[in-house]
């Protein structure tokens, strides 16, 4: 992505998890682009976030725990969001990103889906 582009939603689910989690890893992962959404859209995101806020925590609880920090931007502006949440001990034991799914809805190669994105712009 350009760097000189303005991207507000990722800067602002960087900023509100770095603030509530003190993560010691973090990654924010726009993933609009393989989606049925205009070019420059940030509504579908993969968050990877490493902190020892984790300890002791189930996997709901910790998806829990970044849903409520981002809990605005859920109801307004985000679609979809996938999310890893481990320990520093899990990170460093399997430093990896799991690969998105692929989109089960629309995708810009569903030929209906680019006539009605085509359709809402005319």
């Amino acid at each position: 992505m350009d760097p000189s582009v303005p991207r507000p939603v990722e800067t602002t689910i960087r900023t509100k998890l770095s603030q509530a989690l003190n993560p010691e890893h973090l990654e924010v992962i726009n993933e609009s682009h393989m989606h049925a959404v205009p070019p420059g859209s940030e509504s579908h995101f993969k968050v990877l976030v490493v902190s020892l806020q984790f300890e002791g925590l189930s996997l709901l609880q910790r998806h829990r725990l970044v849903n409520e920090t981002l809990k605005e931007e859920l109801s307004t502006c985000i679609h979809a969001l996938s999310i890893q949440a481990k320990t520093p001990q899990q990170w460093s034991s399997n430093p990896s990103l799991a690969k998105s799914p692929p989109c089960m809805g629309g995708t810009r190669h569903d030929h209906t889906m680019a006539e009605k994105l085509k359709a809402g712009r005319d």
